[in-house]
């Protein structure tokens, strides 16, 4: 915390590292308790708040939050679709939350090639807005 008790942001703070040929590991700290972040992640009316751009118009946002099932999302930008899925493969909230995702974009993933194709995409920039407008979500229901 700083001097006047507010706390500072962490905007633009996600670090990607690649643990293997098909992952890649977003870790990001939120000044927030984890089960506001594991539910503004997991229900379909938060995620439309804070996943992707302030512009973007919401078309998909399915979520079936059960170890196995499939978590979809597709936004329109500028004219252009873009769509995302994936798998949880395990849920131990609020602290754990792994899943799958594929871009629709490359839907055949392809190890190191389809992990670097999505780096180069600007997906980081991407990221690093989605993941402070959540911050900033979780900090008004705090």
């Amino acid at each position: 915390m700083n001097s006047n008790n507010t706390v500072s942001d962490r905007h633009g703070s996600a670090v990607i590292t690649l643990p293997s040929d098909t992952e890649i590991l977003i870790t990001r700290v939120f000044d927030a308790p984890a089960d506001l972040i594991f539910k503004a992640w997991t229900t379909p009316e938060l995620v439309k708040r804070w996943w992707g751009f302030d512009t973007s118009e919401w078309l998909v946002c399915d979520i079936d939050l059960r170890e196995g099932g499939q978590w979809r999302y597709v936004i329109r930008d500028d004219e252009m679709e873009v769509g995302f899925h994936g798998e949880y493969r395990e849920i131990a909230g609020p602290h754990r939350l792994v899943s799958t995702e594929v871009y629709e974009g490359f839907p055949d993933p392809d190890g190191a090639a389809h992990r670097d194709a999505r780096l180069a995409s600007g997906m980081e920039s991407g990221m690093q807005v989605s993941y402070d407008r959540l911050e900033h979500l979780v900090r008004q229901a705090a």
